[in-house]
């Protein structure tokens, strides 16, 4: 009898965001003052009129199945959203809605990837890609981003990592963790790497609302006709209407491989939830007065953020120009020791920032970079600066 559990599974690493996150709740359970840090979600409650639709739904009966691959209401609307947002035109057959922007990862991944294709991600990454990818089978090659170039990565890089078996560039601008936003010119850089190569591309823009700087995002699938045949473009209504726990996402995709996912997932999950679906339908056509708020508070605490960093010593943070994350640059008190404990990597940087401040990070190697910690500044403006002079204190404590 061979093992019982499938070696695919034996392949994917535990997640070190859910660990941190499980140890500050218990912290907190048991009277702790933790200051967060980790969360990936917007502070807000999901607005008032996108709740009201999903109780309207439930008012009138809408309970039962949908299409798998989602109503077709919905999924004119989205295609509407794609064309006003990103210039981007496609049939309702072409939309695949799933349950969250995850889901839609997972079957990408499992349409196009063979076993022993190569995937290329950009590091720092979304913890999260490099286990779905392992998962189906596929090899996840690593391309780092250097702080220098405010952690994004060069055409000439992403073409020095293509071979033979390279199926699949997986994109992600506005980028968690790093907050890195690519502008027009070099997405389309890429671009023509990608065409050139004959290469997929999962572009991953679930941020694309969530920007502050000068820099906009740009839809790889936008590039050129002969892009938009090969780019996947996922997105949701997680970040940008705080709906996390609805668990919508949703993908554009060529015709072949929207019929492909939208098979696979009549299997694997039939249709997302019925109620989320009408409250997305809703969030979609209506007035975006509730997310500009949104961005402009995130926008605040971006910069108080970015301000009470730069006073601190032996750190620093490369500037996000979009999501609602930073990475803290941690790598200069390396070697140095809290109490008995000397400090060698992220790992122990976030054990023991929690343990003597009680604030909680997520440490960088989670996403491929362990020099840094992630920062969310979805929490608090209070919440935040306290949390920030903790840090500050911290580091003036390490010997």
């Amino acid at each position: 009898m061979t093992g019982r559990i499938a070696k695919r599974i034996g392949t994917i690493s535990p997640s070190l965001t859910l660990s941190v996150s499980a140890k500050a709740k218990a912290m907190k359970a048991a009277g702790e003052d933790v200051i967060n840090f980790g969360v990936g979600e917007p502070d807000f409650s999901t607005p008032e009129h996108i709740v009201d639709a999903a109780k309207e739904a439930l008012d009138r009966g809408c309970t039962k199945y949908t299409p798998s691959s989602g109503l077709l209401e919905l999924r004119r609307a989205i295609c509407s959203k794609f064309r006003r947002d990103n210039g981007l035109e496609y049939e309702p057959s072409q939309i695949i809605v799933s349950n969250g922007a995850k889901h839609s990862i997972f079957n990408v991944c499992f349409a196009l990837i063979n076993e022993g294709d190569e995937v290329i991600i950009p590091a720092p990454y979304w913890l999260t890609y490099p286990e779905v990818v392992k998962c189906c089978g596929g090899v996840p090659v690593f391309v780092q981003a250097h702080k220098k170039n405010n952690f994004k990565i060069t055409p000439e890089q992403l073409k020095g990592a293509i071979t033979e078996k390279t199926k699949l560039f997986i994109f992600n601008s506005p980028c968690n963790p790093t907050g890195a936003v690519y502008s027009e010119k070099e997405v389309r850089a890429l671009a023509k790497v990608c065409e050139e190569a004959g290469i997929f591309v999962l572009s991953d823009e679930i941020y694309e609302k969530l920007v502050y700087g000068e820099t906009k995002p740009f839809s790889f699938a936008a590039c050129s006709p002969k892009m938009k045949e090969m780019t996947i473009t996922v997105n949701g209504v997680s970040k940008t209407y705080a709906m996390t726990g609805w668990r919508i996402g949703y993908l554009a995709a060529p015709p072949d491989v929207a019929r492909a996912i939208d098979s696979f997932q009549s299997h694997a999950t039939s249709n997302p939830n019925t109620i989320a679906q009408y409250a997305t339908l809703k969030a979609l056509n209506s007035p975006e007065a509730s997310v500009e708020e949104m961005v402009a508070r995130f926008s605040r605490r971006r910069l108080k953020m970015i301000e009470r960093i730069s006073d601190m010593q032996n750190v620093y943070v490369i500037i996000p120009e979009g999501a609602f994350y930073a990475m803290l640059v941690v790598g200069g008190v390396y070697g140095k020791s809290f109490g008995s404990k000397q400090i060698n990597d992220s790992v122990d940087f976030a054990d023991c920032l929690l343990d003597a401040a009680k604030v909680a990070v997520v440490p960088g190697k989670a996403f491929g970079a362990d020099d840094c910690v992630r920062l969310s500044y979805s929490l608090s403006m209070r919440d935040m600066l306290e949390g920030l002079d903790r840090i500050d204190a911290f580091l003036m404590s390490l010997s």
